[in-house]
């Protein structure tokens, strides 16, 4: 199986809104045991989507690279959840 590319982001600690670099992303709420189902969110042509589970708002920002996010630390490395 091939890796993905989609950045996956946890909201822990419990922000309004998480800027990003990416307008493809996987959210996951909190990390486990706190997540929810891991939804795929797509942008489009918008600069801003909301999640439908835990009501984040992820807010592209092109000064940030793809695996950053502002506040740090949201961004879910793939090893460590056995993704």
């Amino acid at each position: 199986m091939a890796a993905s590319t989609v950045p996956h982001f946890a909201n822990d600690l419990g922000v309004e809104k998480i800027y990003i670099g990416a307008k493809e992303l996987q959210c996951m709420g909190a990390r486990a045991p706190f997540d929810h189902p891991h939804v795929y969110l797509d942008m489009g042509a918008d600069s801003q989507i909301l999640c439908p589970y835990c009501s984040t708002l992820y807010v592209y920002d092109p000064r940030l690279d793809a695996g950053e996010s502002e506040p740090t630390g949201c961004l879910v490395a793939a090893e460590a959840e056995g993704v």
